[in-house]
């Protein structure tokens, strides 16, 4: 019997196979999904890889404590071995494996090509894959990070009382994510991230949209506001409420000195994201920024390096400046070029 979305969920696997992750005809593909995900994204993928000609595998395993090297512990031995051993991997794991001892293999090895999916449902990735012209999403992300590749100093604020400044470094990269199609880490479409100048990351950053950090540290959509104060990339005081305490709980049973360092910021840009209290949605609600804190992906090219584990934090309605010009002013476009890209994907 036919379910709710099916041929929509049809088209979105088929854009994640063909458009997205370019699979070719006899390539391996390799779909993980833990056992607190839902089971069609994965299904689907599935059916559009064999579709394409691909050799595929769907791995549903149990659902590990959280997110980085936390989970292994809770990672089969034929799982570990077949992460690494993939052309395409394509991760709806609700508990990542992002960041845990496999990805790093495979990502250390020029093979696989990972995209990020993480806990995606049904709906999820209809909306922010399957209804995206990605085609005029690529054009406006590419301007986005042209524009900030060029930019040296930047400030980020919020209505919630975000106010944080920092220095980009023009030797690191930008990611533009949306496509999968080269060897590497890649996450889903509408987000753009990198890793400033640790050392000049100052000032207040106040999330007031979602928090994950997989496992305990998963706090979803925010009851109230979390305030961090950051010096020099470091975090020295996190204020609030409950939900404050549970993150200082969380990372003071992690004993690692490095969980209190930012390790990267985002923009939110896709058009069909919507505040959920799932991470890999949240971080691409229109207009936000992400901070990333703990474990820092290698692509990043910072000074952070691995840590116990990763957790992310949102900041909705965002005002950008650029080299101390206004780009977007309570998550609305205000740069002309940027505004005219905007409104080819909707917003």
């Amino acid at each position: 019997m036919p379910s709710i979305q099916d041929l929509e969920l049809a088209r979105a696997a088929h854009v994640v196979v063909n458009e997205l992750c370019k699979v070719k005809p006899g390539e391996s593909v390799l779909i993980t999904a833990d056992s607190a995900t839902e089971w069609r994204p994965a299904e689907e993928t599935a059916k559009a890889g064999e579709s394409a000609g691909a050799k595929v595998m769907v791995a549903w395993h149990s659902t590990p404590a959280g997110y980085g090297k936390v989970a292994d512990p809770r990672l089969p031995d034929g799982l570990k071995a077949a992460i690494p051993s993939t052309d395409v991997w394509i991760e709806f794991n609700n508990q990542w494996l992002l960041y845990s001892s496999p990805w790093l293999e495979a990502m250390g090895g020029t093979r696989v090509r990972y995209l990020f999916l993480g806990g995606l449902d049904t709906d999820q990735i209809v909306r922010c894959i399957g209804k995206i012209d990605i085609k005029a999403q690529y054009a406006f992300q590419s301007e986005v990070v042209g524009m900030t590749r060029k930019a040296r100093r930047m400030r980020i604020t919020t209505p919630a009382g975000t106010d944080v400044s920092f220095d980009n470094d023009p030797d690191r990269p930008v990611t533009n994510e949306l496509f999968a199609d080269t060897p590497g880490a890649h996450f889903l479409l509408g987000q753009i991230g990198w890793a400033p100048v640790e050392s000049t990351i100052a000032g207040t950053i106040v999330f007031d949209g979602s928090f994950s950090g997989g496992g305990e540290a998963d706090l979803g959509v925010l009851r109230e506001p979390i305030r961090l104060t950051v010096k020099s990339g470091v975090i020295k005081d996190i204020a609030g409420g409950a939900e404050a305490a549970r993150l200082r709980d969380w990372l003071e049973k992690l004993a690692d000195p490095r969980m209190y360092h930012l390790a990267h910021v985002c923009y939110g840009f896709n058009p069909g994201a919507r505040l959920s209290g799932l991470c890999t949605e949240d971080e691409r609600v229109w207009g936000s920024t992400e901070w990333g804190i703990g474990f820092q992906g290698p692509f990043f090219m910072g000074t952070v390096g691995a840590a116990a584990s990763h957790a992310d934090g949102i900041c909705l309605n965002s005002s950008v400046w650029m080299d101390g010009q206004l780009i977007m002013d309570r998550g609305k476009l205000v740069h002309r070029r940027l505004a005219e890209l905007a409104a080819g994907v909707g917003r």
